[in-house]
């Protein structure tokens, strides 16, 4: 089985600070690395490094970031088809850490909001019945409908993480099988919070939805069980990626069990997720093939 990563990939610069800035402050920071990122790439490098076949479709431009982006790739285990944007920038995301590990993050959008649809849903190629597309929320509207309508029309399964929050968002959950959110994400969608906001999104149609919690650990709710995990304790050192990596290792896990997410895909994910988050950087933070296929075990 393939899963089709579709979304944006950046190149992220990290900037130390000693706190968030107030608006109108100038702060001093201190340049800490450069690496690969953008949700889209976190989540479908994770998956692959995972033993999941994964295919990342996302946009670029014509500028000396683009450079860095395919020579990065090329040392991950992912299938990268990467559709150039003429006349636009690469995407860049600037994270802002603090010494407690919580971040903020700008990330632009100058080419993941001009792929078009016709050249995304062409980058499905020979996808097939019963294989899975996974989206986020740095996609125009009309691009992220084309692949969710395109790939119900295939029999494929659909994942989405509504992050960042678009508006068009509402209309979209009857084309969608999986949803992966924070509680704030999902508090924001909903108005609810709990069980009581799972149960909008399913009364939507989404058939199963994942919650993280943070160190309260994860949520999942279908129309068979509700459950929550605990997180997995550890030193908290930078969460850039936390969420992409819980989000891909229970997506992975499911799919080499051949079954639904169930308890133990959300226990694999909370388990990768600690090690990212005990790691400075962004995909130099992820877990390895070697720690992935120690947690997954004989998935």
């Amino acid at each position: 089985m393939e899963v089709y990563v579709i979304g944006n990939v950046t190149m992220d610069e990290t900037i130390a600070v000693a706190d968030l800035p107030e608006i109108g402050a100038s702060i001093h920071g201190s340049h800490r690395w450069v690496d690969l990122g953008g949700k889209g790439a976190n989540q479908a490098i994770v998956l692959a490094r995972c033993g999941v076949t994964t295919t990342l479709v996302a946009p670029i431009g014509d500028d000396a970031r683009a450079e860095f982006i395919r020579r990065e790739l090329v040392l991950e285990p992912v299938l990268a088809r990467l559709i150039t944007i003429a006349g636009r920038a690469s995407d860049l995301s600037i994270v802002l850490t603090r010494p407690d590990g919580e971040n903020a993050i700008i990330t632009t959008a100058d080419s993941a909001q001009n792929l078009s649809a016709e050249d995304a849903v062409a980058a499905l190629g020979r996808a097939r019945e019963g294989e899975l597309v996974v989206l986020q929320g740095n996609l125009s509207e009309a691009t992220t409908r084309g692949l969710l309508e395109a790939a119900r029309g295939r029999g494929m399964r659909t994942a989405l993480n509504p992050s960042p929050l678009q508006p068009y968002f509402a209309g979209l959950w009857h084309l969608v099988d999986i949803a992966v959110l924070n509680q704030g994400e999902l508090a924001a969608l909903t108005g609810a919070a709990g069980e009581d906001a799972t149960r909008q999104l399913r009364q939507r149609g989404v058939q199963e939805v994942i919650v993280t919690l943070g160190s309260s650990g994860a949520m999942l709710a279908s129309s068979e069980q509700t459950l929550t995990v605990p997180a997995v304790p550890c030193p908290v050192v930078d969460t850039t990626g936390a969420g992409d990596t819980f989000m891909a290792v229970a997506l992975a896990s499911a799919c080499l069990r051949r079954t639904r997410l169930d308890r133990t895909a959300i226990e694999h994910a909370a388990r990768a997720a600690a090690l990212t988050v005990g790691r400075v950087g962004t995909r130099s933070a992820f877990p390895t093939a070697q720690e992935l296929s120690a947690i997954l075990g004989n998935a």
